[in-house]
């Protein structure tokens, strides 16, 4: 992130992302997904569920069980609202969702790339055309089918260099 970054709009246009995609899906956006989804993005940093489990509680003085969690997980990434970072086993709010919406086949149309600093854990995500092609065509020579594609680099932001 740099520091001209205005944190707010970019909390508000996630959630106007978000009521928007669930009402061309026929989903609801209830108010725990609501506050999952807005948890994350106040982080600007992948969070995991039981980080999430303890965030809910202090907010509403009640522990919220795992599984509520990860079903409220799994919600939000069916509509490509936020990303599975698996090398840290955490969640982050995807940039640009409506590139990430499922086709009729179930894939999404773009694949996820992210830049993580394995000191701090600032996680930037990136859309690259050009290697979305290259890996596909990798792909169609081995005769393979993906049906899924992300990527996971870790190493030093500028901060932590």
């Amino acid at each position: 992130m740099t520091d001209c970054h205005n944190h707010q709009t970019c909390i508000d246009d996630a959630l106007s992302s978000a009521k928007a995609i669930c009402t061309e899906h026929g989903a609801k956006l209830t108010a725990l997904r609501e506050q999952v989804l807005l948890l994350i993005w106040e982080s600007h940093k992948p969070l995991g569920a039981y980080t999430l489990m303890d965030m809910l509680a202090k907010q509403s003085q009640r522990r919220v069980a795992p599984p509520t969690v990860y079903r409220t997980l799994e919600f939000l990434l069916s509509l490509g609202l936020v990303h599975r970072i698996n090398s840290l086993n955490a969640y982050i709010g995807c940039t640009s969702p409506q590139s990430h919406q499922p086709t009729s086949q179930g894939l999404n149309q773009q694949a996820n790339y992210f830049f993580i600093c394995s000191e701090c854990h600032d996680t930037q995500e990136i859309i690259n055309s050009a290697l979305s092609l290259e890996i596909s065509k990798a792909a169609k020579e081995l005769n393979f089918s993906p049906k899924q594609q992300w990527l996971e680099v870790t190493g030093l932001c500028k901060q932590c260099q």
